[in-house]
């Protein structure tokens, strides 16, 4: 194996001798599998690797940005105040940092279709990629009526809510994501990057526009400071109960909504199958996703906290009213006229890019379980340009359950799924750290070199204990409002449990079947499907002039 397409400067081969044989053996069989296309024998269609580097930094921004932060931010706010907010997702941001870097790592060393599914079943066992994958499909399947609901919710700001107004509303926006998406890879990641950077210039416009807004420079010249954190308070007292146990479950309140926030990031796992240069591209993407949390995540919701007071009547988003984004309601109490229409119609692209990337995303992970045979094969299919048609429209189906908020309210509908989401989200960040956990110490068994991968991270494997463990505990008591005295609520128990519960009863079923022992880390194969991924890898050309370089960096 050629050691410089991992380094510059060689430290010594990775790959130890049984494990070299592995690679020559697999080196062997793609040659046979050329030789047999070349006499004209018929080839299944794949995955192509159609997404550049840019496209590549895009999506990565644009998981972490979307309707989450524009306005799922809303409940939030009310429902913990703006410490409660801040530190809620300061905590989320943590956790997933910890998964992005774990998760990075694996990726990186091998981008295969599938992602993180198909590198579950090689590090831990078939039983836990079924469950990592089925949980990763339905996640990405029901966020995609969530982000439709949201795209009726910020319209509705306009038009007042009605059943034809909204009906009207989730049927465009539907189809332009599956437009987007039959088009192919390589035109999703141009959709995403353009729809990535209106996202990314609205929150650096936004949080701009907050500061001078919090200090008096808006046309109204009321200096607002932290006003909002003295009156109405810090802190909402859950349900009016007193004292700090108040305060922490408002704290509490916060975290499945930011998990829905955050939930996303790790769609470039999904997306190194068809990135070009993964090894070069997929480790810039990770290593700067804490700078996205910091700025975009951490920034925004200091802002929102400092702007609009946690009782504002605009935060309730279940009323199925023209409710609107904390950012607009902002800009509305500042008596700024014109521009919260156009920074409602920005937030509406990334409703309409969040539910493309949600029928992206949904779909791969339908590929990536049949190719491992855990769906029927007919998913697996793809066109000559490596589209994986079937799939996208199986997916696109579910997006009909968007419809719900036509008779119940798009803000209430919107609050169902993103908990349902959310849940089955930190469900895969658990599947993702346990996995890396997995595969940092077969890694270390057989006596392969860290510092030689594309990307290793000094904080393993803390850091995906940390995740790990954070991640299930969060899931654990997501509901547990219901469990209070004259709390119980059937909706947010479904909703919040239902996904909790399938991932360990998925893995027990199909472990059941399949009676397959966990993969051993000494058998553990970490050379298969390298030779090609090695043959995709290559230096990109160095800039010509500063502009380049400065793009090149972004």
């Amino acid at each position: 194996m050629s050691q410089e397409n991992w380094d510059s400067e060689p430290k010594g081969n990775v790959v130890p001798d049984f494990q070299a044989e592995k690679l020559n053996a697999s080196s062997q069989s793609a040659s046979a599998s050329r030789e047999q296309f070349s006499e004209g024998n018929p080839v299944e269609h794949t995955l192509q690797r159609q997404l550049k580097a840019r496209h590549i930094a895009m999506i990565s921004i644009g998981g972490v940005i979307g309707t989450g932060l524009f306005l799922g931010t809303a409940t939030s706010l009310a429902t913990g105040g703006p410490i409660g907010l801040l530190l809620g997702y300061i905590t989320m941001g943590t956790i997933c940092y910890s998964v992005m870097i774990s998760l990075g790592e694996i990726v990186s060393f091998l981008p295969i279709p599938g992602g993180h599914i198909k590198l579950a079943e090689r590090f831990v066992d078939p039983a836990f990629s079924f469950a990592m994958g089925w949980n990763y499909w339905y996640n990405w399947t029901i966020v995609l009526p969530a982000e439709l609901s949201a795209a009726a919710v910020l319209i509705n700001f306009w038009e007042p809510s009605s059943k034809v107004n909204n009906a009207v509303w989730i049927t465009i926006c539907l189809l332009v994501a599956l437009g987007i998406n039959l088009l192919g890879a390589g035109a999703y990641g141009e959709a995403e990057f353009i729809f990535a950077s209106i996202k990314v210039v609205t929150i650096v416009g936004l949080i701009i526009l907050g500061i001078v807004l919090d200090l008096g420079g808006g046309p109204n010249h009321d200096r607002l400071g932290f006003r909002y954190w003295k009156n109405p308070g810090p802190f909402v007292h859950y349900k009016d109960i007193p004292g700090t146990k108040g305060q922490f479950l408002g704290w509490w309140g916060v975290m499945t909504q930011a998990a829905f926030s955050f939930i996303g990031t790790e769609i470039t796992a999904i997306a190194a199958g068809e990135a070009k240069n993964p090894r070069k591209n997929l480790p810039k993407a990770i290593k700067r996703v804490y700078i996205r949390i910091l700025l975009f995540y951490i920034g925004g919701v200091t802002v929102i906290g400092l702007l609009v007071p946690s009782n504002d009547p605009g935060l309730k988003l279940t009323t199925g009213t023209a409710a609107a984004s904390p950012f607009v309601i902002a800009i509305k109490n500042a008596g700024i006229k014109g521009l919260p229409s156009v920074i409602n119609a920005a937030l509406l692209t990334s409703a309409w890019s969040a539910a493309s990337s949600d029928l992206y995303t949904s779909s791969r992970a339908l590929y990536g379980l049949a190719v491992s045979g855990n769906a029927p094969k007919i998913f697996k299919r793809t066109n000559r340009n490596g589209l994986p048609y079937p799939a996208i429209l199986f997916c696109a189906m579910f997006a009909l359950l968007a419809y719900m908020g036509i008779n119940t309210g798009s803000g209430k509908v919107f609050g169902w799924f993103s908990a349902m989401t959310a849940v089955a989200g930190l469900m895969t960040w658990f599947g993702i750290s346990v996995t890396y956990i997995r595969f940092y110490h077969g890694f270390k068994l057989q006596g392969l070199d860290r510092s030689k991968l594309p990307y290793a991270s000094p904080l393993q494997p803390y850091a995906a204990y940390y995740a790990a463990t954070a991640s299930w505990l969060i899931c654990l008591f997501s509901g547990w409002e219901v469990f209070l005295k004259g709390g119980w609520d059937t909706a947010t128990f479904v909703t919040n449990y239902m996904a909790f519960a399938l991932f360990p009863v998925l893995y027990l079923v199909w472990k059941f079947k399949t009676r397959v022992p966990l993969v051993s880390t000494a058998d553990m194969d970490f050379v298969s499907g390298l030779d090609a991924i090695e043959a995709d890898t290559y230096d990109e050309p160095p800039p010509k002039n500063k502009w380049e370089a400065i793009w090149a960096w972004l």
